[in-house]
């Protein structure tokens, strides 16, 4: 058995092995151990061609008997794990170190072993499920959904708990906790589960008395229409958004611009710029970003104008915009960098700038293949389709690049 006590302290092996990612647990502990596949294969029993086929996700670990053999010729920790030993954690979020103080751990502990819910102990939660948001935007939600999931289990079983003053304030927890599994399923492209989320969100939210957060939901359900290519209902949902009692600016301004990017989905390029402009209005002037919305800010606005102009065809602002998001985004935001990235050089490919188009590509491709598969990656191979399609060299090289890391 393959016994590293260090390797299994990085927070990212540790989260894609409580997620139960395979793919990524094989490929994230190659790279701390600086293994082979074929040196891993001989310590969980499988063929290196086997080994590629799971990290590339062409074969899915279905087997209990896989499993266990990569469990145990990799020695995963059992706390980490489904059925492992995990008494001794309070909840399973803490499967990443160092994201909740010791004190703060001891007093889920006791809550968890009866103490009556209190203020202190609810605002340990909330700045928990705040730090996993961003370790999401750095892990992607491939590795962070498992680990939410059951974080939302422990402290949903809280709920008859919470009574007097702070009942509404743990419900909107909940609400926050159903918002975020909305998004990172959306972020996987499983429409019909972020659905169900979202609806958790939504009425936790109007049972909390929070406006916000019900608007913020109704906001991201636009932005999932818009994923899913209906223009229509993304401007009917980010309306309605917009419309909601006790939103706060910077989830009007996020409600609209989705709005102007419907419009923007159906080719309608005077109201999508009639909406973008007044979003932009709004967002250069919200002071009172919900901590959900930890991100957002004129440069994720710029980002998401340079999106409608990629709708439209207009090459050139879409370009500019998305330069101008790009360049404001902290490095930690793997996945969102991977993702504008992917749209710059479509714009760049659109504008007949093949080298500019490659280069983009080329500088978030690796973050794509990991973290940003679905959308970042699919974008990618859109670029490389419309570089080919133009006859340009540069698009044969972006479809190697992306077949070495397929």
């Amino acid at each position: 058995m393959y016994q590293d006590p260090d390797v299994w302290t990085h927070p990212g092996l540790r989260a894609a092995a409580a997620a139960e990612d395979w793919p990524d647990v094989l490929k994230k502990w190659r790279v701390l151990t600086r293994s082979s596949q074929s040196k891993l294969g001989a310590l969980v029993g499988l063929a290196q061609p086997d080994v590629s086929a799971i990290e590339n996700r062409r074969r899915e670990v279905t087997s209990v008997e896989v499993r266990q053999r990569i469990v145990a010729g990799l020695g995963i920790p059992a706390e980490l794990l489904a059925g492992g030993s995990g008494e001794d954690l309070p909840l399973p979020s803490l499967v990443l170190p160092g994201v909740v103080a010791e004190f703060e751990t001891e007093r889920l502990s006791v809550v968890r072993g009866g103490m009556r819910l209190d203020i202190p102990t609810l605002e340990a939660m909330e700045r928990l499920l705040a730090e996993h948001r961003r370790a999401e935007d750095t892990l992607g939600s491939r590795v962070m959904n498992g680990v939410v999931a059951a974080q939302f289990a422990e402290v949903a079983k809280l709920y008859d708990q919470a009574r007097g003053p702070i009942a509404d304030r743990f419900v909107k927890l909940l609400a926050e906790y159903a918002q975020f599994l909305a998004w990172m399923a959306q972020d996987q492209d499983n429409a019909p589960v972020a659905l169900g989320w979202f609806d958790r969100s939504y009425d936790w939210a109007l049972e909390s008395g929070h406006g916000d957060m019900a608007a913020t939901t109704m906001s991201m359900k636009s932005h999932l229409a818009w994923s899913r290519g209906s223009g229509r209902r993304c401007v009917r949902l980010g309306e309605a958004a917009a419309a909601t009692p006790g939103a706060s600016d910077a989830t009007r301004a996020m409600a609209v611009q989705m709005v102007g990017r419907g419009h923007a989905l159906e080719g309608d390029a005077d109201a999508a710029h009639r909406c973008l402009d007044e979003a932009q209005q709004i967002i250069a002037g919200a002071t009172d970003a919900p901590p959900w919305l930890y991100f957002y800010g004129e440069s994720w606005f710029a980002a998401q104008r340079g999106m409608a102009e990629l709708h439209l065809k207009q090459w050139g602002s879409a370009i500019d915009n998305l330069q101008v998001g790009l360049a404001g985004f902290a490095t930690t935001y793997r996945r969102d960098r991977a993702w504008y990235g992917a749209c710059l050089a479509h714009a760049y490919a659109g504008a007949g700038e093949a080298e500019a188009a490659l280069e983009t590509a080329l500088e978030v491709v690796d973050d794509a293949a990991e973290v940003g598969r679905p959308h970042a990656w699919g974008e990618l191979h859109t670029v490389a389709g419309a570089l080919l399609r133009h006859g340009a060299p540069q698009g044969r090289l972006l479809v190697d690049a992306l077949a070495a890391l397929d």
